[in-house]
Formats: structure tokens, C-alpha cells, sequence
């Protein structure tokens, strides 16, 4: 019987390779691989939908009251609730982003498929692209007065000697929380449910031999049950995971955007 191998799922395989020279630097890789290929699917997929969708019908469809409630969850929920009156210029970016964090995440739970998500090196540059964003909001809206956000308001002096390092060093650690909460959170999902679905296999395949062994059907069915259990609750994380992750978000163009009101 082959190894149990949960972590080969996230590997990395080119598709098509896409060598391009470059004179005087060398040979540059463009190849679509997996990783690439499912992130191209879930920004078709994304937007396909949201043309179907965007019919502007006075009574909506199905698809129209779909893609109004998921509207509706980030504009009253997020950056209208966290971010305020100052929130709605960045609605486009924030609802883009959970989009396509929730379809990737959705996507990588169908079988034969590749979870995007499950590579620092996507959640990491999407971690990185949205700490930079604040920043730069951070310094367009406020200037200088954007290190205030470093110093707590009504704190004696001396106490600020030791908080304003603490401030920053937790405001440069934001980008790194980003990427692992999202990335540790489908690896470790996607890691249990492979080894309980080989579990389903082996023992199956044990159960085969007769006698006693046959016991291995029940030890089957009981890992089967907990395949099923734990795609249920990985579909919840895929969605919950992006909520969290542009909840985050708000949270950080919140305190750049209203650090006139909070300072």
C-alpha cells in the first residue's frame, strides 16, 4: 500500500511551462501552474457570476438576491460598521478581497482540485498588498501625523517609552498574522480530512481480508462519517476564514482612516 502523503495535496506542478528571455538578465518563468490555474478559475468564476448577477431587476432573481446579500454583509457589516461614512471608497477593495479569498477557500475543498490559499506565498503577498494599502492611506490622509497611530492617547510619557515600540512592533507584525491565520487555517483543515479519508481506504482495504479483519468496515464507515463532518465545517472556515480576513481588514484602514477621531 502507498504512503500516506497528506501534504503532497499542496504541492506545486507546472501546467504549462512559460520560459521567457529576457536579454541581459536571463531566463524569467511565467508557466501557469496549479496554484495559478485555480486563481485564474476563481477570478472567472467571480466574475461571471457578478455579471449574471448585476441585473438590476426591481424584483431580483435567486443570483441577484445572492450577490445583494453578499454586498450588503460587507458594506452594513464590515466597512460601513468598522470603518464608518469614511469606509465606503474602500468597499471595492474589501469585498473584492473576500471574494476571492472565499472562492479560492471553496474551491479547494472539491475533490482533485488545488487550495490556493494553502500557500503562504499567496496569503503572504495578499497580506503584504493590504498592509501596504494602510500604510499609504495612512500617510495620503494624515502625513506625518500618521505615527500618532503609535502613540496611545492620555499615556504618561515615561509609560510611552515602552509602548510606542510595542505599538509598532505589533502594527509591522500585522502582515505576517494575516498570512499565517488564513494559510495555517487551511492547511491544518486539509491535512485532517486526507487522513481521515485514508483512513476510510486502509481500513477498507484491511476489511477485505475476511475474519476479524472485517471489523475494518466499521473503523471505515466511522472515518467516512468524519470526512463528511469535517467538509461540512471546512465549508464554514472557507467563508469564515475571508470574512475574518477583510473584518482585518476595516480594522487596519479604520485606524488610519478615523485616526483624527481615535487620537
Amino acid at each position: 500500500m502507498a504512503a500516506i502523503e497528506p501534504m503532497n495535496q499542496f504541492l506545486i506542478h507546472r501546467i504549462v511551462p512559460l520560459p521567457v528571455e529576457i536579454p541581459g538578465v536571463g531566463t524569467l518563468d511565467l508557466s501557469i501552474t496549479n496554484s495559478v490555474l485555480f486563481m485564474l478559475i476563481s477570478a472567472g468564476l467571480i466574475t461571471l457570476f457578478f455579471l449574471v448577477a448585476a441585473r438590476r431587476q426591481v424584483v431580483p432573481g435567486r443570483l441577484q438576491a445572492g450577490a445583494e446579500i453578499l454586498y450588503d454583509l460587507i458594506d452594513k457589516s464590515l466597512t460601513g460598521a468598522m470603518i464608518g461614512d469614511r469606509g465606503r471608497p474602500f468597499l471595492p477593495f474589501v469585498f473584492t478581497l473576500f471574494s476571492l479569498i472565499a472562492v479560492m477557500n471553496i474551491i479547494g475543498l472539491v475533490p482533485t482540485t488545488f487550495t490556493v490559499t494553502s500557500q503562504l506565498a499567496v496569503t503572504g503577498i495578499l497580506a503584504v498588498m493590504t498592509f501596504s494599502i494602510v500604510v499609504i492611506v495612512g500617510f495620503v490622509r494624515n502625513g506625518l501625523g500618521f505615527f500618532k497611530l503609535f502613540v496611545p492617547s492620555g499615556v504618561h510619557w515615561l509609560m510611552l517609552i515602552f509602548l510606542v515600540p510595542i505599538e509598532i512592533f505589533s502594527f509591522l507584525v500585522r502582515p505576517v498574522t494575516l498570512a499565517m491565520r488564513l494559510f495555517g487555517n487551511m492547511i491544518g483543515g486539509h491535512v485532517v480530512m486526507y487522513m481521515f479519508a485514508s483512513f476510510v481506504i486502509a481500513l477498507g482495504a484491511f476489511a477485505m481480508h475476511g475474519g476479524l479483519a472485517s471489523l475494518g468496515f466499521a473503523g471505515a464507515a466511522l472515518s467516512l462519517s468524519m470526512v463528511v463532518a469535517l467538509m461540512a465545517l471546512e465549508l464554514i472556515v472557507a467563508f469564515l476564514q475571508a470574512f475574518v480576513f477583510a473584518a482585518l481588514t476595516c480594522t487596519y484602514l479604520s485606524d488610519v482612516v478615523n485616526l483624527d477621531h481615535g487620537h
